[in-house]
């Protein structure tokens, strides 16, 4: 089975945050996590995408770059999104679909957005998600805080299907690139 590792919006400014925006929530093991889990893709030998959002520190400069801590292998592939749905306006699935990927590692920022967007995408569009639970972040909204938001879609989103595709929520000490879909699915 043909994997990728996709991570989502993990830009200096969007995790360390700025003036007018706080760093996402627990940013140091984020950052720590999408290492983890980076090395383990490259051991894999899995595509590994990362996007970026154009909105970001105004698409210039080092706060829209991937944060100076991730360690972005030479091979990696990176795109730039202007929507929320990181499908949208991109060349992420043709490559995806060129390179027969099958299962999505997905991680990265933020929570509520891009990361739930990315994971109801990719299971219509015929693909097993793994979403790595310690691996997505966000900012405290007027309603929820961070570690709320997280915590919820960790539980909506293990499990979301298409009848076909589904997410399962993960955490990165696991052997993600082991996917463990087809432990869930019922026979028939």
């Amino acid at each position: 089975m043909k994997q990728a590792l996709l991570v989502i919006d993990a830009q200096q400014e969007l995790i360390d945050g700025n003036q007018n925006e706080k760093s996402v929530f627990n940013k140091e093991k984020l950052v720590d996590n999408i290492n983890l889990v980076i090395n383990k893709a490259v051991e894999s030998d899995a595509l590994i995408v990362f996007i970026r959002d154009k909105d970001v520190a105004e698409g210039t400069g080092k706060g829209f770059q991937i944060h100076e801590d991730i360690r972005v292998p030479s091979m990696s592939k990176v795109y730039d999104k202007k929507a929320t749905n990181s499908f949208y306006g991109t060349p992420l699935m043709s490559v995806l679909k060129e390179n027969e990927i099958e299962h999505l590692v997905i991680m990265g920022c933020k929570t509520e957005y891009c990361i739930d967007t990315a994971v109801r995408t990719a299971t219509i569009n015929d693909f097993d998600v793994t979403l790595v639970s310690d691996g997505h972040s966000t900012t405290d909204s007027p309603t929820l805080s961070a570690e709320q938001i997280i915590t919820h879609h960790n539980k909506i989103l293990h499990g979301h299907y298409n009848v076909d595709h589904f997410s399962v929520v993960r955490n990165a000490q696991e052997d993600l690139f082991e996917p463990t879909h087809n432990s869930y699915r019922e026979e028939e």
